[in-house]
């Protein structure tokens, strides 16, 4: 069986302390992962394994059925990956309207050519108007990034993320700082907004990870431990272990 992103006895050490650990995990096309694990667990290192930010030390990651590591994150995103990150990564100075616009160009086939005025590629702004929409910041069309809300910043990242026709999502706490009403709303957008791709988020939020996904990955000391659907993860004695003998059905936002 062909996987869209798959984990091979994936190992990173730093000096003399390994972080990653063997880590494995194959994810179908489509699938909705959730990446779950104390703090300390290796989530973030292994999104940046997984993104070209780091190299394995040894071990493999295959993007569709081809091996990535090695390879730098700007070539990773052009074979059909993208990353959000848990710090905001928009211009902002451009408004939301030239985010978007900057998120799709290259996946429309714009190079690096400065001769064209922007205002006359008909696709790429039919697009980022798309996009827009989707996210829900068309009435922010005009607004710089740098004076929207936290949470519309948010959504414009997922906007500039999946604009650029990557199949595969990698978000790293994609609701972090989100009250209850945004983190509910938030959801909801990243469901419909990743309809048909590949998706893996690091999250905390025990709320949004069974809300949002159809598979757990548990990682603990740079191992998963566990992969399965949330029912399972929730009744696995060695997950309930992993969080301090609490079941993973009864923990509450952060701290884990």
């Amino acid at each position: 069986m062909s996987y869209a992103l798959e984990l091979k006895d994936l190992h990173k050490t730093f000096g003399k302390t390994p972080i990653i650990r063997g880590a494995n995990l194959a994810v179908k096309a489509g699938e909705r992962v959730a990446v779950i694990g104390p703090n300390g667990a290796g989530k973030s290192t292994l999104f940046n394994l997984i993104s070209g930010r780091l190299q394995p030390t040894s071990g493999d990651v295959l993007l569709n059925g081809e091996r990535i590591n090695g390879l730098a994150p700007y070539e990773i995103n052009r074979k059909g990956l993208s990353r959000s990150f848990q710090i905001t990564n928009i211009f902002p100075k451009l408004s939301v309207f030239e985010n978007l616009r900057c998120g799709v160009l290259w996946s429309l086939g714009y190079r690096y050519t400065f001769l064209r005025f922007l205002s006359r590629l008909d696709d790429a702004n039919e697009r980022a108007e798309l996009l827009m929409r989707q996210v829900g910041l068309e009435r922010k069309r005009d607004v710089l990034a740098v004076n929207l809300t936290y949470a519309e910043q948010r959504a414009l990242e997922i906007g500039i993320t999946i604009g650029g026709g990557a199949d595969v999502i990698l978000l790293d706490e994609p609701t972090a700082g989100m009250s209850k009403t945004e983190t509910a709303h938030f959801i909801d957008l990243i469901r419909e907004v990743t309809v048909g791709k590949t998706l893996l988020t690091v999250e905390h939020d025990m709320g949004v990870v069974f809300g949002l996904a159809d598979k757990i990955a548990v990682v603990v000391y740079g191992e998963v431990i566990a992969y399965d659907t949330p029912e399972a993860v929730r009744a696995n004695a060695r997950v309930q272990e992993a969080y301090l003998g609490s079941p993973v059905a009864d923990a509450q936002g952060g701290g884990h």
